[in-house]
């Protein structure tokens, strides 16, 4: 595989935490991703996960090996405008502005970058757009902390879609949820992301959302594991 056609090609990552006590989280594994396509990584609690998704999304740096995103190292390339413009971030818990409305917290990372986000303009029809595949259109100017669960994690996955980054990275989207909507949830996230050509690298204990991915990897002892993919039975 050619590199350049690689969204993200990591490299020998360690992760070591020193306190309270020294532990090895992440021991010299490697992952490369093809742009476009989706991975899911799962593994037990406390083997790195959302270590190793905050590494790949430079939230956190590794203690040794090398990141490169879109064929550049983010440490070299301005990694906070590199996160902004080409990482959208859903998370478990969300992380929406309770008191604002829906379309405001869309709108969100193109306010951190500093764009024009008034009515009309080019990020704004975008945001509602998105709400619109999202099926939140009807809620845009109702304050998050109104909505549900389900309501949230779409509005949290228009939001990492706002800016059109190439990368999206979910920890957990469907956590918080119950089965029938974790079940929307993840047909949404993952036909959303292809119908725009994103790379998509989501953690997750749920072998439903895994199984609709193009490669499942199991975090184990610090390395990834290439598992072989098995239709899931719903019942």
């Amino acid at each position: 595989m050619n590199d350049q056609d690689l969204a993200i090609d990591a490299q020998g990552i360690f992760k070591t935490f020193d306190y309270p006590e020294k532990v090895d989280i992440l021991r010299g594994l490697s992952l490369q991703v093809p742009g476009g396509s989706s991975v899911a990584i799962m593994g037990k609690s406390g083997e790195g996960k959302s270590t190793l998704l905050h590494i790949l999304g430079t939230l956190e740096k590794a203690t040794s090996g090398t990141l490169h995103l879109l064929g550049k190292d983010p440490y070299n390339s301005g990694m906070y405008s590199v996160r902004n413009a080409e990482i959208g971030f859903i998370f478990q818990a969300y992380n929406l502005l309770e008191g604002c409305s829906v379309i405001d917290n869309i709108l969100m990372p193109a306010k951190i970058a500093r764009k024009d986000v008034s009515k009309g303009g080019k990020h704004y029809n975008r945001a509602l757009m998105l709400m619109e595949d999202v099926g939140l259109l009807h809620r845009k100017d109702l304050a998050a902390k109104k909505l549900s669960g389900g309501e949230k994690q779409r509005a949290a996955i228009a939001r990492a879609l706002c800016l059109s980054p190439a990368i999206i990275l979910a920890d957990e989207p469907s956590g918080n949820l119950d089965h029938a909507t974790s079940k929307q949830i993840h047909d949404l996230l993952i036909s959303l992301t292809k119908k725009e050509n994103k790379t998509l690298v989501v953690v997750t204990h749920d072998a439903e959302l895994a199984s609709l991915c193009d490669l499942v990897y199991q975090l184990k002892e610090g390395k990834l594991f290439l598992q072989q993919k098995e239709p899931v039975c719903i019942s």
